[in-house]
């Protein structure tokens, strides 16, 4: 039997650079039936295994301290997967004596049930392929158009019962590859007591939940995706966790985990204790969590959410409410020095696996390389992008000239960083409304809308994110207690917008100039932005050796004769037309192309005279060319 635990693998856990605690910590096999347990309590006086292999009882496998490392082990044999398992961890100084979760458990009983379960790891994966394929692509180059999925409300069994993750292996998987998209993303499926905070009040930070199967259910699911083509990016919470007595909250006695000083340690909206990124362990945890995820379960990102909680000492709190660092400035040296060593780690460990910023202010580079002085993502969400873009499809179309701005003003910042493009489950819940009923109008305007809406984002730069229920054009809005609106496909408006999102993501997957540079200042040039008083705008989008002009009218009017100019003659087919009778439109357009005339326009030397169909979107391709 080899010992998980050398001195080199201390010191680096305690110089905050170990990268792999789950490897060497929490319940460890060393042969077929012994284990190794491993806990970090560096205040406790004593600490013990306690199970159900030995009646929960603290006197009977105490664990022996190595060192000054902080670190308390025992190894015991006999222990079968399945166990289960708490450390009992006294500290008298501080009257504390408690059984608490393992930090490193890799599952755990299934809430409210609190114990770890000793566990193996083992599967036999299939996806080299795509591994292979993974690390030899660019992904600012390639399409990503990802589908943000909630688990255990997708969809549901007729008793209420969310499907496990082998169903959803099957059924999700299948689904979203038939939609188009180019990645599933996951709400934080690590371990979570309170089903209703959706995964962002996370106790178990190396435990799938255990609501949905095994590790080696979640294993086989993202296996499964792999082997159909999809990616797995993975919602992950190092900004915050859950305050509840048996997980990392007071661990050993002391705020081992956590800021002591409230102001530092306690987040006042989310009433959750904050990370202290200062202290070396807990870097070494938080940086041993998010490669974990990518090691054994072969993750193709993570997601880092409130990323701006992190970066700001202030945020969300009031004058006085907050200690100002070093400098006497509002920002956390210790978490943007962090966040730097998480994703120059990752990125040289896991060529071709992404890192998300959910960051909603305008701190700046976070996409950029530490080597730069960024944060090195690679890419963040565009939160301005979003709000700016749902406020101005409220607004009734005869009120939208006012507002032509929040159309046109995203172009100024678009080179800024490597955005992505969000419809996420944030604007879809608490009173804010579906995305259908975020439009104006009757039936047919609302669903008009959500095709412009949604055509806008697919021609606008950027990758997309849609969250689960608007290719449904859910009515309600969404809610972890049920699954989506599935019977609504069986109307045909529902089904037309369903319709319309996977041939939107086949025509983003078809047409390099939709992807190819996104982020180079060449992939955009607009046609035409100052039409505020029709609510038109245009745009070209350029790739290798292809252009498409994307045109919105964003008004129930229809436009006849609207003229454009372009560089080049040619015929320029309609590559999409979202009034389309297909997908519940009046089916006004331009009949299938359109011929370039000799009329200048717009500075410009030649024209096209289009028909816009009414809060419709068009996407033309140049398909030939004249010469003299």
């Amino acid at each position: 039997m080899q010992d998980r635990l050398d001195e080199q693998t201390l010191y680096l856990f305690n110089e905050g650079t170990l990268t792999q605690m789950y490897r060497h910590f929490g319940a460890q096999y060393l042969d077929e039936n012994t284990v190794q347990f491993a806990v970090w309590a560096p205040a406790a006086q004593r600490v013990s295994v306690v199970g159900d292999f030995n009646g929960w009882d603290p006197k009977k496998h105490p664990m022996r301290p190595l060192g000054n490392s902080g670190v308390h082990v025992a190894i015991i044999e006999h222990i079968e997967p399945g166990t289960l398992y708490k450390y009992f961890i006294e500290n008298p100084a501080q009257g504390f004596a408690k059984e608490k979760a393992d930090p490193l458990a890799f599952a755990m009983e299934i809430p409210p049930k609190t114990a770890s379960v000793v566990t193996r790891l083992d599967y036999a994966w299939h996806d080299d392929e795509w591994i292979n394929a993974r690390q030899k692509t660019s992904s600012m180059e390639k399409p990503i158009s990802i589908y943000e999925v909630h688990v255990g409300s997708w969809r549901k069994h007729r008793d209420g019962m969310s499907l496990s993750y082998r169903e959803l292996a099957d059924q999700l998987v299948n689904y979203v590859k038939d939609r188009g998209f180019t990645h599933v993303e996951l709400l934080p499926i690590m371990e979570h007591p309170y089903y209703g905070s959706w995964g962002y009040q996370t106790t178990c930070y190396f435990s799938p939940s255990s609501r949905f199967g095994s590790p080696q259910d979640f294993m086989y699911f993202i296996d499964q995706c792999h082997q159909q083509g999809l990616g797995v990016i993975l919602d992950w919470v190092p900004s915050h966790f859950a305050t509840d007595d048996f997980g990392l909250a007071e661990f050993d006695g002391t705020h081992l985990y956590e800021h002591a000083d409230p102001r530092q340690g306690i987040h006042p909206q989310w009433h959750s204790y904050l990370f202290n990124y200062g202290r070396n362990e807990v870097r070494s945890f938080l940086l041993s969590s998010a490669m974990f995820w990518l090691d054994y379960y072969h993750a193709d990102g993570l997601r880092v959410d409130a990323v701006s909680s992190m970066l700001y000492l202030d945020f969300g709190r009031q004058a006085g409410e907050w200690i100002p660092n070093r400098y006497g400035g509002h920002e956390n040296l210790e978490a943007i020095s962090f966040l730097q060593q998480l994703n120059q780690a990752v990125h040289q460990r896991f060529p071709g696996v992404v890192m998300i910023a959910e960051e909603s202010t305008a701190w700046p580079h976070v996409t950029r390389g530490p080597e730069d002085g960024g944060l090195g993502f690679d890419f963040k969400w565009d939160m301005g992008w979003m709000h700016d873009t749902l406020d101005y499809m409220s607004k009734d179309p005869i009120y939208r000239r006012y507002h032509h701005d929040k159309l046109t003003f995203r172009p100024m910042y678009a080179l800024t960083e490597h955005f992505i493009l969000p419809l996420s489950h944030d604007e879809v819940v608490h009173g804010k409304g579906s995305l259908i009923n975020k439009m104006p109008g009757d039936t047919w305007q609302k669903m008009a809308n959500l095709r412009l809406l949604l055509a806008y984002m697919y021609a606008t730069p950027g990758k997309k994110l849609l969250f689960m229920g608007a290719e449904l054009a859910q009515w309600r809005e969404w809610s972890h207690d049920r699954e989506l609106d599935w019977f609504l496909l069986a109307d045909p408006y529902h089904e037309g917008i369903s319709r319309l999102v996977k041939d939107l993501n086949t025509l983003y997957h078809q047409n390099h100039a939709l992807f190819s540079l996104d982020y180079d200042v060449g992939g955009f040039e607009w046609c035409d932005f100052g039409d505020r008083d029709s609510s038109v705008i245009s745009f070209f989008r350029h790739g290798a050796y292809q252009d498409i002009l994307c045109v919105f009218n964003f008004t129930p009017v229809p436009r006849y004769g609207y003229r454009l100019g372009i560089f080049q003659p040619g015929q320029w087919l309609e590559i999409l037309n979202t009034d389309s009778v297909y997908y519940g439109g009046s089916n006004l357009g331009n009949g299938g192309w359109v011929h370039s005339d000799g009329q200048s326009w717009q500075g410009r030397p030649y024209s096209l005279s289009l028909t816009l169909p009414p809060l419709g979107a068009l996407f033309l391709k140049k398909v030939t060319a004249e010469t003299d």
